[in-house]
């Protein structure tokens, strides 16, 4: 079933309800908020100006059966859904919704870019720290807008996939000699990597746009003594392309919830079909 909004942002075919332990007991799924709840299990909501607190309690209410969703879960999630015996879905940790996020977190990054340079993507000098999903993404997006695209990488498959790429490839660990004549850095890789030592070789004049999750990758306070400019861009996806990100993780969402609805079934007609004393 699609959910609608009309222009005033009400949402249809949406029934609001306190979050009590007798709404849990009958609950298949809990879908949380990207970030899941903070270290003491509170929850941000978009739906309620009530303080929404999940604790062993409520969740202990939940079918066992029951799947919980999150973009990401911190430690006291975790340990929760472990104590009460509950799965735990992180959708961000998935390969497909990390690799259709990274077409606007490239977009985003991009824009940023634009934003605080004054010159040309086309004919700058640009380093992607990290080929993962997301520094995949980028690098190929900078590469084809005509940047001279240069891959700070960690293994031997990722040097020659950026090879074949058309890309420019060093091991990050010589990061500090590779770093002089950068004009835009953009990090994705969730270590400190840009040191205060690294950064000394970094002019004046460049930037980094850091987008691996907090505290980013970057010494920041350093940068700044040193005048360079550095920002960190975490969730960029849902900053500036909320309705793709959400439809994203909607469409993951069903898809993961009518696979486990088929196996369930599946489940339920094998136990029917044995035989009486088996």
């Amino acid at each position: 079933m699609e959910t609608r909004a009309d222009e005033a942002g009400t949402l249809h075919e949406v029934r609001h309800a306190k979050l009590t332990k007798e709404v849990l007991s009958k609950a298949d799924v809990l879908i949380l908020p990207v970030v899941g709840t903070d270290d003491h299990g509170k929850i941000e909501s978009s739906f309620s100006t009530e303080t929404l607190m999940l604790n062993k309690e409520y969740m202990s209410c939940l079918p066992k059966h029951a799947k919980v969703y999150s973009g990401i879960a911190k430690s006291y999630l975790k340990n929760l859904c472990s104590e009460v015996g509950i799965d735990l879905i992180e959708l961000l940790n998935r390969d497909d919704v990390a690799i259709y996020n990274s077409i606007p977190t490239a977009e985003g990054a991009l824009m940023m870019a634009i934003q605080h340079t004054d010159i040309t993507i086309h004919g700058s000098r640009c380093m992607v720290l990290g080929l993962g999903r997301v520094g995949l993404t980028l690098a190929s997006v900078l590469h084809r807008l005509g940047a001279h695209v240069k891959a700070g990488v960690q293994k031997p498959e990722q040097f020659a996939r950026a090879l074949e790429m058309g890309i420019e490839p060093f091991y990050t660990k010589d990061l500090y000699e590779e770093g002089a004549n950068a004009d835009i850095i953009f990090n994705t890789v969730a270590a400190l990597i840009l040191t205060s030592r690294v950064l000394t070789r970094i002019p004046h004049h460049a930037i980094i746009i850091d987008l691996a999750s907090k505290p980013g990758g970057t010494d920041f306070r350093f940068a700044e003594k040193r005048g360079i400019k550095a920002m960190l861009a975490p969730s960029l996806p849902g900053a500036v392309a909320p309705r793709t990100a959400g439809r994203i993780l909607a469409s993951t969402l069903c898809q993961m919830m009518q696979d486990e609805q088929r196996n369930r079934n599946r489940e339920q007609m094998d136990i029917l079909a044995c035989p009486s004393g088996v």
